[in-house]
């Protein structure tokens, strides 16, 4: 008997718009605060550059929907190294990211454990205690996960679109000036909020990456891919409108949960209560499929013989459990080793060392679907036109230009995580493989 397929279109989408949807909206601009209304410029060159990226991996998802997603299309192209540093950095920015979304949703409890805010040890638990249940559930089976991922998605959504439509109403043009508070020039500014929206957008090839559970995945992973990009895309420019003309720079970047004081602020207390259980429900529902990603981005790397072979193996309910467990022991000790920040200097920490790490990928499988374009047309040039090799040139300039928003230290720190990859892949490639 066929073994049913785990993720259908509802799904996929949930997992896509889910992926990004979260931290991304509810806590990043916090860290804009300290850029002041140039942050929507960010967003608006960053949503323009993920549609970018969309377009390309709906493309490559519908000819080639291979498990792996954007390591896939690398080792079509480039070959076994290329590809294993594009799933190395890949997985390294995921459980690095889960540390950034699990303090997002434990900052996002505050204003109903305000002991969480006073301790960074509380936070530290807190955070911990989610990303261990969210583990365990992973580990229990994907299909429950899944059905987490849908059922927390539309949850979190409705009052992020709320804010976002009915508090255009409260917008104080004025809260707008001045643009540029970060003492940066306009341009500095607007490459530094860049990487830092990216990672609101962070999670928009998430259909590619489990192909083999996808249903009719020619169809359905360009479809979520791309509509999913776009309302979240939507979301993103419209709650940060409000925020950012709400509340003044300075009262954002020292607030822990923005979107529940802008709430309290325009329709009061309960409204900001309500605001803040949903942005609760939103970091623990993306906290899911990021802790998902997590033991099925090394799949196929293992099984390629680029991982190690235990990363490929499955349990007997068809989960990744030694992935899965290794990667929330990384997080766990990134956590515990920089919690000492608070809940704003963790997220920002985390969030800029997860967007660094996975910008390779963001680089390379625009250029892959060039060099397969070239290189196989009969398979990869059908369709193809001027515009899709420049959307895909698009991508990889924006890519790479996001890079320069980040700090050397962290542009450093990635390097190294890089290197700390190499020996892995050389014990990988010379440990025998299981016939």
């Amino acid at each position: 008997m066929k073994k049913a397929k785990a993720l259908g279109l509802w799904t996929c989408l949930a997992l896509v718009v889910g992926n990004m949807v979260g931290a991304g909206a509810y806590l990043v601009p916090s860290s804009l605060g300290a850029y002041g209304s140039i942050g929507l410029v960010g967003w608006v060159a960053t949503a323009a550059g993920a549609l970018c990226l969309a377009l390309v991996f709906a493309r490559m998802g519908s000819i080639m929907p291979a498990e792996g997603g954007p390591y896939a299309y690398t080792r079509e192209a480039f070959g076994d190294f290329p590809a294993f540093l594009v799933a190395w950095g890949y997985w390294v920015s995921v459980w690095i990211g889960n540390a950034a979304i699990a303090t997002a949703f434990t900052s996002y409890l505050t204003p109903f454990f305000p002991a969480i805010e006073q301790s960074p040890a509380v936070m530290a638990s807190v955070a911990l205690a989610a990303i261990w249940f969210l583990t365990a559930l992973n580990i229990w089976g994907l299909r429950e996960a899944a059905l987490l991922q849908l059922v927390t998605t539309v949850l979190k959504i409705l009052p992020l679109v709320a804010v976002a439509t009915i508090g255009l109403f409260w917008i104080d043009i004025g809260s707008y000036a001045p643009m540029n508070v970060s003492g940066e020039s306009h341009i500095s500014a607007v490459t530094a909020t860049a990487l830092l929206t990216l990672w609101g957008f962070m999670g928009l090839e998430s259909a590619t990456i489990p192909a083999d559970e996808v249903e009719n995945p020619k169809r359905i992973i360009p479809l979520a891919t791309i509509l999913g990009t776009m309302v979240t895309g939507a979301i993103y420019l419209l709650s940060a409108a409000v925020l950012m003309g709400v509340m003044s720079p300075a009262e954002l970047a020292a607030s822990p949960a923005p979107f529940a004081e802008a709430a309290t602020r325009m329709w009061g207390g309960l409204a900001g209560t309500l605001v803040a259980a949903g942005a609760a429900i939103a970091g623990f529902g993306v906290l899911n499929g990021w802790v998902l990603m997590q033991g099925q981005m090394p799949l196929a790397p293992a099984r390629d013989g680029l991982f190690p072979a235990r990363l490929g193996h499955l349990s007997e309910r068809g989960t990744p459990v030694f992935g899965l467990v290794v990667s929330s022991i990384l997080c766990t000790v990134l956590v515990l080793t920089n919690y000492s920040r608070g809940l704003v200097g963790l997220f920002t920490f985390a969030l800029i060392l997860a967007t660094v790490t996975v910008l390779l990928s963001y680089v390379l499988t625009p250029l892959a679907h060039i060099v397969l374009i070239r290189r196989d047309p009969e398979r990869w040039g059908v369709g193809a036109t001027g515009w899709t090799t420049l959307v895909s040139v698009l991508a990889a300039g924006y890519s790479m230009w996001a890079i320069f928003g980040a700090g050397l230290r962290e542009v450093l720190l990635g390097v190294a995580l890089f290197a700390a990859g190499v020996p892995v892949y050389l014990w990988s490639v010379r440990e025998p493989q299981p016939k």
